[in-house]
C-alpha cells in the first residue's frame, strides 16, 4: 500500500481558519447573551450595582477573542493575499477599533446609569460584532481556486 499526501493548500488552511473562528465565537457567546440579559429589563429600571463591572469583563472577553480571530485571519491573508488581492485586515481593523469604542460607551453609560444609551451601545457591540465574524467566515471559507 502506498500513501500519497495531497499538498496543503488554500482549501485545508482556510478550514482550519473557520474552525479557530468558530471556537472564539462560541467562547464569546456567554458574554453577549450575558449582556443581552442585562439590558432586558424595563428601560427605567436601575442597574444592578455590578453591571457595570459585567459589562467591562464581558465587552473585554468579547474583544480579546475578535481580537485573536482577527490576528489569526490576518496572517492567513498575508499568506494567501501574494496571489489572490485584498484581504479583510483593513475592514476587520476599522471595525475592531468601533468595537472597542463601543465597549468603551457601553461600560461609560453603565456606570453613570444611563440606561438609554446602555441600550444603544450594547446594540451597536452586537452588531459589529456580528459584522466581524461574519467578514472572518466569508474570508475562511475555501475559495474556488481551493483543492
Amino acid at each position: 500500500m502506498k500513501w500519497v499526501f495531497a499538498p496543503v493548500g488554500r482549501g485545508l488552511d482556510a478550514m482550519d481558519v473557520a474552525d479557530q473562528t468558530e471556537d472564539h465565537q462560541a467562547r464569546c457567546l456567554p458574554y453577549l447573551l450575558r449582556l443581552r440579559l442585562l439590558v432586558r429589563d424595563e428601560e427605567g429600571a436601575p442597574l444592578p450595582w455590578l453591571a457595570a463591572d459585567e459589562i467591562a469583563q464581558a465587552t473585554q472577553a468579547v474583544l480579546a477573542e475578535v481580537r485573536a480571530a482577527g490576528r489569526e485571519a490576518a496572517d492567513r491573508g498575508a499568506r494567501t493575499v501574494a496571489g489572490g488581492g485584498p484581504g479583510p485586515g483593513t475592514f476587520l481593523s476599522v471595525r475592531l477599533s468601533r468595537l472597542a469604542t463601543t465597549a468603551d460607551d457601553a461600560v461609560t453609560a453603565a456606570w453613570t446609569g444611563d440606561f438609554a444609551q446602555l441600550r444603544r451601545h450594547l446594540a451597536r457591540f452586537d452588531t459589529l460584532t456580528s459584522a466581524i465574524w461574519t467578514v472572518q467566515e466569508a474570508w475562511s471559507r475555501p475559495g474556488p481556486d481551493s483543492s
